[in-house]
């Protein structure tokens, strides 16, 4: 696999693939790096050897600053409708990836470039990170998912706290209103994001798409389906090769190798 723009750099770990953005000076989105990380995650979702991807930014101080505001000074919808397709795409192709997404904040992530990080199960920020949807604040919303994705993850006080008063997070108010699961030294944040994704790869590949889907599916569900949905799930597991050589490997006290079937 490989990126087809200068603007996001790949790179394979263990079953790891990494997704660096690299739009200087703040490694903003547009249409070409929005609808190559769309390609990216689609490619890595047929790829079976792929079990983990991790998010993060080029350089010290950004993770991403979101869109390039010079693509809406025309005020042109049709530019608009253009860019909000290519945000939706590729963060809600993202955002259903079957395995573990991590977003390494390595800085500023606004706009945009917080959409992104949402748009992962996990977020891992630099001491040094802040992060913010200031949409408001130049006349527009956030269109990559924000309203929705920020309110499940903080909740609706602290997503209209920053949503609608422009109010930007330092990684330890992020860390206290659950935006981001832990804080790391400057530099290191791509590091410990390998870290989890290793831990995600000794699971089942199987056992975490089944298990990711219905999480994500909870709060969608009323209650006694949702109970539905996760006993269905759990019997549409038996008979698969890593179910298998799960139960095996475990009986016969050896790590399991997993085949992602």
């Amino acid at each position: 696999m490989e990126s087809k723009t200068q603007k996001l750099h790949i790179q394979s770990q263990q079953h790891s693939l990494t997704i660096t953005i690299d739009n200087p000076a703040a490694n903003t989105w547009d249409l070409e790096s929005l609808k190559e990380l769309h390609r990216l995650v689609v490619e890595a979702e047929g790829d079976r050897s792929i079990r983990t991807l991790i998010l993060t930014g080029a350089g010290e101080k950004f993770f991403s600053a979101g869109a390039d505001l010079k693509l809406f000074e025309s005020g042109d919808k049709g530019i608009a409708h253009e860019m909000a397709c290519a945000f939706g795409a590729a963060f809600e192709t993202l955002a259903n990836f079957r395995g573990l997404t991590v977003a390494a904040i390595n800085g500023y992530a606004m706009g945009g470039g917080l959409e992104c990080a949402l748009a992962c199960d996990l977020r891992i920020a630099e001491s040094q990170a802040v992060m913010s949807l200031p949409e408001a604040t130049v006349g527009l919303l956030p269109c990559g998912g924000g309203t929705q994705n920020l309110t499940r993850v903080v909740g609706e006080s602290w997503a209209k706290r920053m949503i609608l008063c422009g109010m930007r997070v330092d990684a330890e108010r992020a860390l206290a209103i659950g935006l981001v699961d832990e804080i790391v030294e400057p530099g290191t944040a791509l590091e410990a994001a390998l870290q989890i994704a290793a831990s995600a790869e000794r699971q089942s590949p199987s056992a975490v798409a089944a298990c990711k889907k219905l999480i994500r599916s909870a709060g969608g569900l009323a209650v006694n389906a949702a109970y539905a949905a996760e006993r269905e799930a759990f019997v549409g597991l038996f008979g698969t090769q890593d179910q298998q050589e799960g139960v095996r490997a475990f009986l016969e006290k050896r790590p399991p190798e997993w085949k992602n079937a």
